[in-house]
């Protein structure tokens, strides 16, 4: 079902999203560097515990999120648009 959903879309709205989806690689990129330093500072200072792991967790949920864009680039290509 998910790979019907851009589908739907005209190829200027296909355009939008990848341009909205850039900006959002980028903040979760920045977050993703956020949690991990925040990680890596707790392991140091107080050793290794639940606040280590804690930020890793939604680093996982970030990284997971990005299917979203390549389902959309797939579908680009699958229109033969650059």
């Amino acid at each position: 079902m998910k790979e019907e959903k851009f589908v739907k879309f005209s190829d200027q709205e296909l355009f939008d999203k990848r341009k909205s989806l850039k900006t959002l690689t980028i903040i979760n990129a920045v977050l993703i560097g956020f949690l991990i330093g925040i990680s890596i500072y707790g392991a140091i200072k107080n050793g290794f515990g639940f606040f280590t792991f804690f930020p890793l967790i939604f680093v996982f949920l970030l990284i997971k999120t990005k299917s979203d864009s390549k389902e959309l680039e797939n579908e680009i290509k699958s229109r033969n648009l650059k």
